[in-house]
């Protein structure tokens, strides 16, 4: 508890850092702008003071220093007007300025950058000089809004790192609890054994033992499914038909027989590369899903169709139907919309299939109030 203490505090004081750091980075951007704004101001209050000198300038009049002053401007875009007509500009694309729609439009976004400079060149007589940002100013301008997405992008990288890293450390404890599960049961179901054969020699009557030692064999492939949680099952190449109608024969005959079952496969084997206990696993949460949906009334079918290179299975139930919204969500873990459940089922049933078998799981279709198709996909063994 103390470790964790320290490495949230740690965490913390990191992230505190980084804001601090980012808001320096910030307002010393701000500030730097505003200094080399105010200094382009100047550039262009000199500029307008020679701009006033060549208005007034006569043969005694020293312009080198002035025509100097405008040569060395070659970045700030300027209008320069009078009785509100454009009568110079400087940095400003040709085009532009023959256009008088587009030279206006220009002189409003000048504008609106910067307050002009008014130059009195005689009493009562005046210019008004239009600038705008230079492109160095302009590329200081937008990068606090670069940098702000660069610190987005960083964060989202942190946040999928941890959510990633938590979530690896989740399935590893889940993974644990499902082996020292399986542990567990093995125990008593030793036992368990050692008593369905004492019955037998007792000569319980044999329908009875028989019974149980189903169940006791179901107990085993639920142990064996724990035992595999976490580690890479073993594929083996099965009828994928076989398999299948073993575990939903097993389903039938301890269900209600409110629910009425049905189904449909080829008179063939279809053969494909799986995990029997695994498989089984699959095909129980598709069908307890199925009778949950229906609340342990209504018709459920199982069909297995193929085509040139793979076999689908469709358990199809007459329930109230998931929205379409919901048709990805339902596969995400702790998603249910039981009053009680885990919704960890269909959740474990996309692992077995698409990570251990490599094959697909989806909602076919759905349609509220009629009921759900799911649909899980594999490869046909070559």
């Amino acid at each position: 508890m103390q470790f964790s203490d320290k490495k949230n505090t740690t965490r913390w004081v990191i992230i505190f850092a980084s804001f601090f750091i980012i808001s320096l980075i910030l307002w010393n951007t701000y500030t730097f702008f505003q200094i080399f704004k105010n200094e382009e101001r100047l550039k262009m209050n000199l500029w307008a003071n020679a701009q006033k000198t060549l208005k007034n300038a006569d043969e005694n009049t020293d312009v080198e220093l002035p025509l100097q002053i405008f040569s060395n401007n070659t970045s700030i875009p300027i209008i320069l007007t009078e009785n509100d007509s454009i009568i110079n500009t400087v940095n400003i694309d040709e085009e532009i300025v023959k256009d008088k729609i587009r030279a206006k439009a220009f002189l409003s976004d000048l504008r609106n950058e910067n307050e002009p400079i008014v130059i009195e060149y005689v009493p009562k007589k005046f210019q008004k000089l239009y600038y705008g940002n230079s492109a160095l100013l302009n590329k200081l301008k937008y990068y606090p809004i670069a940098l702000m997405l660069i610190i987005v992008l960083f964060g989202g990288v942190v946040y999928n790192f941890y959510r990633s890293n938590k979530m690896a450390t989740q399935n590893k404890l889940w993974a644990g609890m499902a082996k020292e599960t399986a542990h567990q049961i093995g125990t008593p179901l030793s036992s368990l054994i050692g008593w369905v054969e004492l019955l037998k020699s007792e000569n319980v009557e044999e329908s009875t033992t028989f019974e149980i030692e189903k169940d006791i064999e179901r107990l085993q492939t639920i142990t064996d499914r724990f035992s595999k949680i976490g580690s890479e099952p073993k594929l083996e190449i099965k009828d994928i038909i076989e398999e299948t109608l073993q575990s939903y024969d097993y389903l039938q005959s301890r269900f209600s027989k409110q629910i009425e079952f049905s189904f449909k496969a080829p008179k063939s084997p279809i053969m494909v590369s799986l995990n029997p206990t695994l498989h089984s696993w699959t095909i129980e949460n598709l069908v307890k899903n199925a009778i949950d949906a229906m609340k342990g009334r209504g018709k459920l079918s199982l069909e297995i169709e193929q085509d040139a290179g793979h076999v689908k299975i469709n358990v199809t139930d007459t329930g109230g139907g998931i929205q379409k919204k919901q048709f990805k969500s339902i596969f995400e873990p702790g998603f249910t919309t039981k009053k009680r459940g885990w919704g960890l089922g269909l959740s474990l049933t996309r692992r077995i299939v698409e990570e251990y078998h490599k094959g697909t799981i989806k909602v076919l279709n759905s349609e509220i109030g009629k009921g759900t198709t799911m649909q899980v996909s594999f490869k046909k063994a070559s």
